[in-house]
């Protein structure tokens, strides 16, 4: 197994939070490469410009994917670093009361609130016409939309810091809250409007799941449908259909589909057996050929 295989098989193995945090990283790696590549050559970076989030609506309607695409965005290593420990952590205890699917729509969803909460208070309120950076980029607003997501539902959850000891998991979204509005009028108002939409969706949402109703729903309909237009649909073959001519032939076939059957199961131990060791030991621990088998098993 190759080391991209590898790679893709990690991949595959991972959880949604893993996924999430991998995706973000990429983007900030290819993104930095390029922005060095455009600067030795000299040229004007408008790649940045082209996925993220403008606070005036007029240039929003020509790039509305950057409500999306500025939330895999971010400025430098202590950014993203901060906000991937964050979603590692939250996204952890989220999935012990969540689904993976409905922490999707907790982090999109926080993204969409917190752009349109900067854009909003951009535009409404003076106050904020002439501050900060005309620009929004970063995944704090999903993030905090998963951390008050799981705060909401379980605000007495302990939390063991290296530090500071067990502390409930509440203390730790209203410090995160209070940050934000105490730290506004001072820099970068419109990221931290921005954390705030996010955490009121969070705690909104959860709020809502709580009487029964899913304000999330919605989203998850319209990406399940985007997805199935782009997955690939199996034809059925047409089916010829013959009488049996004697005993033996449908003997023949029996004894066929008894044989694949013996040799499913047998795959079957086998995946088991190497899932087993990886759940003790590590995928390390695996030989070659157990790695060659559990990867083509995958693709069957």
């Amino acid at each position: 197994m190759n080391f991209r295989d590898q790679l893709q098989y990690r991949y595959n193995m991972a959880g949604v939070v893993e996924k999430l945090i991998a995706v973000n990283v990429l983007v900030f790696v290819v993104v930095f490469l390029l922005k060095a590549i455009f600067y030795l050559f000299n040229l004007p970076d408008y790649l940045s410009e082209w996925l993220v989030f403008p606070k005036q609506l007029g240039e929003f309607i020509y790039k509305p994917w950057t409500l999306i695409t500025y939330a895999f965005m971010h400025s430098g290593i202590w950014h993203i670093l901060s906000n991937m420990l964050i979603l590692y952590f939250s996204g952890r205890m989220f999935l012990t009361f969540f689904s993976p699917k409905r922490l999707l729509n907790y982090y999109f969803l926080g993204a969409i609130a917190g752009a349109l909460l900067f854009m909003l208070s951009y535009n409404v309120f003076p106050a904020f016409a002439g501050a900060g950076n005309s620009y929004l980029l970063g995944a704090s607003a999903a993030v905090m939309a998963v951390l008050l997501g799981v705060t909401t539902q379980a605000p007495n959850m302990s939390v063991r810091l290296m530090i500071i000891g067990s502390i409930k998991l509440w203390w730790i979204a209203a410090f995160f809250v209070i940050s934000d509005i105490v730290q506004m009028p001072f820099n970068n108002p419109g990221g931290h409007l921005a954390h705030i939409g996010g955490a009121l969706l969070g705690y909104v949402y959860t709020t809502q799941l709580q009487k029964g109703r899913d304000i999330g729903g919605w989203f998850e309909k319209l990406v399940d449908g985007i997805v199935s237009l782009f997955s690939k649909k199996e034809k059925t073959p047409f089916k010829k259909v013959y009488k049996n001519k004697n005993y033996s032939s449908s003997k023949s076939k029996a004894s066929k589909t008894t044989n694949s059957s013996s040799g499913a199961k047998e795959k079957q131990q086998k995946i088991d057996a190497i899932l087993d060791k990886i759940s003790k030991s590590g995928y390390e621990s695996l030989s070659k050929a157990e790695k060659d088998f559990l990867f083509n098993a995958g693709k069957d």
